[in-house]
């Protein structure tokens, strides 16, 4: 019998013993193994090498538009990225706004011009206190901008198919709620792309707030591991057909396309959201990074460049992620005590244990040497509910150490529920 919920006392005692002697020996192998963030790893960053050879004295600093990149201007970013850009996200270059290295960076700024001077209206920091909406699990920096500024962060449960909007509809008739966050495609760190419904009833939403917001992180748009991978609906799209242009606001950058570090972000929105941002960023830059976007430029032609790198990098990145899905398959598939995602591509894994257990489980695999994201970051204010999410980055370390962060992963898992389970006879 595999299943520990229907063990007896004494079988259960038996397998905890075996679990206990099998952890020993993995802690006894000094791992040293990281599993935390979502980082490329060195054989993703080397597929862009090429790039420090395409800027320089013997291929020019200019543009096809004739800027050179060395100076000043250029406030939105050079033309060709903004075409670039467009063609992924299925916008028009006149709503790109290309910046420095960080989407991150652009999410932060907006907020914190909404927070001094509004976002079309009055600004939010005179209007008392501000609330956002977190789809749960989610991004552990989104909910960091928010919390910074002093929003309260309100949960908002995520089924198979992205937020319930149920709820979300609901909550937005609250004229406190601003904005939600969503990573609608391959989330962090569900790995679920958003359903064709749930984008339109984004689309429809009627918030009390006129300047409510919704911040669209579609940082994984390119990001599948297979040929098949996930289609998401274009959120602006719908937000024009019913009739709310002005909702979102889109992110996305480079970072995991060519360098973390050194890559480029671009914002996109509506004419009236574009104007309303460019107008303030003239005050604080005479313009981003021209040469480091150059070398993305040339680098990237076209939209169909920029699909057969990432074909590369899923060549790299997908072993990993089978290596991690296929310990959590024979280790744990008929033990009763977890579930997980098998996303089509992003960066994550999410893995459920029995309530209570998460953090158990981190500390054990701690004390093995692997080190996990810590448990309760994928919620507001670092702290889940239940206790129950881990959050599975396979993307860093070579597929041998995946294979052995796998092991002492699976093993700490078991430990954790057995423990649990025994205390409870």
């Amino acid at each position: 019998m595999s299943d520990y919920l229907k063990m007896s006392q004494d079988e259960l005692a038996a397998e905890f013993r075996e679990v206990r002697a099998e952890y020993e020996r993995l802690r006894s192998m000094h791992l040293s193994l990281d599993m935390s963030r979502g980082k490329p790893g060195f054989d993703n960053m080397d597929l862009s090498e090429k790039m420090f050879d395409l800027v320089g004295n013997d291929t020019g600093f200019k543009n096809i538009s004739g800027i050179d990149c060395r100076n000043y201007g250029g406030l939105d970013g050079l033309s060709e990225l903004k075409t670039l850009f467009a063609k992924l996200l299925e916008l028009e270059p006149e709503q790109i706004i290309v910046g420095g290295n960080s989407s991150l960076n652009m999410m932060f700024d907006t907020i914190a011009q909404a927070m001094t001077h509004g976002m079309g209206g009055e600004p939010w920091a005179k209007q008392g206190k501000l609330k956002f909406l977190c789809p749960v699990p989610g991004y552990d920096r989104h909910f960091a901008i928010t919390e910074y500024f002093g929003f309260e962060l309100v949960s908002v449960p995520t089924n198979t198919d992205g937020p319930d909007m149920d709820v979300v509809e609901e909550l937005v008739k609250d004229s406190s709620v601003k904005g939600i966050w969503c990573v609608p495609k391959y989330s962090n760190p569900e790995g679920i792309t958003y359903s064709d419904a749930v984008v339109r009833r984004m689309a429809r939403l009627k918030p009390a707030a006129g300047d409510f917001r919704i911040f669209w992180d579609n940082a994984y748009a390119v990001h599948d591991l297979y040929d098949e991978g996930d289609k998401l609906l274009n959120i602006y799209t719908e937000c024009v057909k019913a009739g709310n242009p002005d909702l979102p606001i889109i992110f996305t950058s480079t970072s995991k396309i060519t360098f973390p570090g050194a890559g480029v972000a671009a914002e996109a929105a509506s004419p009236n959201n574009v104007a309303l941002l460019k107008g303030r960023m003239k005050f604080q830059t005479i313009g981003p990074d021209k040469l480091n976007q150059l070398r993305h430029a040339r680098m990237f032609r076209t939209a169909e460049d920029v699909y057969a790198h990432m074909k590369k990098h899923a060549e790299i990145l997908r072993p990993k992620f089978e290596a991690v899905l296929c310990e959590l398959e024979k280790q744990l598939s008929d033990k009763g005590i977890a579930h997980w995602t098998n996303p089509k591509g992003g960066y994550f894994i999410s893995l459920y244990v029995p309530e209570g257990c998460a953090s158990r489980v981190e500390q054990l695999c701690a004390n093995a040497g692997m080190i996990l994201t810590p448990a309760g970051a994928t919620y507001p204010y670092g702290r889940d509910p239940k206790d129950a999410n881990l959050r599975i980055a396979p993307s860093y370390p070579s597929v041998e150490e995946i294979k052995k962060a796998s092991a002492v992963l699976c093993v700490a898992v078991r430990y954790a529920a057995l423990e649990k389970l025994c205390a409870e006879i």
